[in-house]
C-alpha cells in the first residue's frame, strides 16, 4: 500500500527486530527452558505456561529480559509444584545472564540505511522494555550518534507515542514510525494520524501479533526489509 510521505520530517525506528536481533534469543531461551523443565511437563504445556506467566507478569515487570527470567523462575516453581532444584534455578538465571550479555546483532543495512536518512530527517528511537539493558545495546550498536532522542518506553500504545510527540514538539502529521510490531509499531501511530511502516522480523512475539480485524482498513506499507526505505524517503 501507498502512503504520502512528503511531509515527514521526523522519522522514528522501534529497536528490538528492527534494527537489530532481539525475539530469536528468546526462542533460544524458551527452547532452553522447556529443556530444563521436560521432567515435569511436555514442551507445549511448558511454552503456553510460560508465554500465560510472561502476560500476567508484564504489568508487574515490563518488558524485557529481566521480567521474562522472573516468569521463567515462577514457571518453574508452578510447574514443578516447588520441587524444581536450586541447581535448574541458577541454570535460569545462567540462561537470562546470557541473554543479556549476548552481543548486538545489527539486521541487515541498518547502518547504511541510518546514515542516508539522517542527513535528511530527525532521526529518533522509539523502544520498549528494560532500559539498563536498551541502553546497553544500543551504546554496543555504535548507532547511538545517527539518532537525535532515544526513549524507551514502557508500553507502545496510543496515548505513550502522542505524550512522547507532544514533548518532543513533534506534529503528528510530520511523523513516520518504522518498526517489526504492527501492534507496537504501526496500528498505534496510525490511530493517531501518523504514518509507519511495517519491516516483519522471521519470528514475532505472540503478544505482538495482530489479527485481520484490527488491521483491516488501516493505511500503512509494508516492506521486506529496511534498505527498501531508500526507495522513498
Amino acid at each position: 500500500m501507498e502512503i504520502d510521505l512528503k511531509n515527514i520530517t521526523v522519522i522514528g525506528f522501534d529497536a528490538d527486530d528492527t534494527l537489530w536481533v532481539n525475539e530469536t534469543y528468546f526462542r533460544e531461551a524458551e527452547e532452553k527452558f522447556a529443556s530444563l523443565l521436560d521432567a515435569y511437563e511436555t514442551k507445549n504445556t511448558i511454552d503456553q505456561e510460560l508465554f500465560k506467566m510472561e502476560i500476567k507478569n508484564l504489568e508487574l515487570y515490563g518488558y524485557g529480559i529481566k521480567g521474562f527470567v522472573l516468569s521463567m523462575i515462577e514457571s518453574a516453581l508452578e510447574l514443578s509444584n516447588n520441587k524444581v532444584s536450586h541447581e535448574t534455578l541458577n541454570k535460569i538465571l545462567d540462561i537470562g545472564k546470557e541473554m543479556i550479555s549476548h552481543p548486538v546483532e545489527l539486521l541487515d543495512g541498518v547502518e547504511e540505511v541510518l546514515k542516508e536518512l539522517s542527513k535528511k530527517y530527525r532521526l529518533i528511537v522509539l523502544t520498549k522494555g528494560d532500559l539498563l539493558d536498551q541502553e546497553r545495546k544500543l551504546k554496543r550498536s555504535n548507532l547511538l550518534h545517527y539518532f537525535h532522542h532515544v526513549e524507551v518506553l514502557s508500553d507502545k500504545k496510543e496515548q505513550n507515542y502522542q505524550n512522547l510527540l507532544d514533548h518532543l514538539e513533534i506534529k503528528v502529521d510530520e511523523f513516520l514510525m518504522v518498526g517489526n510490531s504492527l501492534k507496537s509499531d504501526v496500528l498505534p501511530l496510525i490511530n493517531i494520524g501518523a504514518k509507519a511502516i511495517h519491516v516483519p522480523f522471521h519470528t514475532t512475539w505472540q503478544h505482538e501479533e495482530a489479527n485481520e480485524n484490527e488491521t483491516n482498513g488501516k493505511e500503512y506499507k509494508t516492506i521486506s526489509e529496511l534498505k527498501e526505505l531508500l526507495k522513498f524517503l
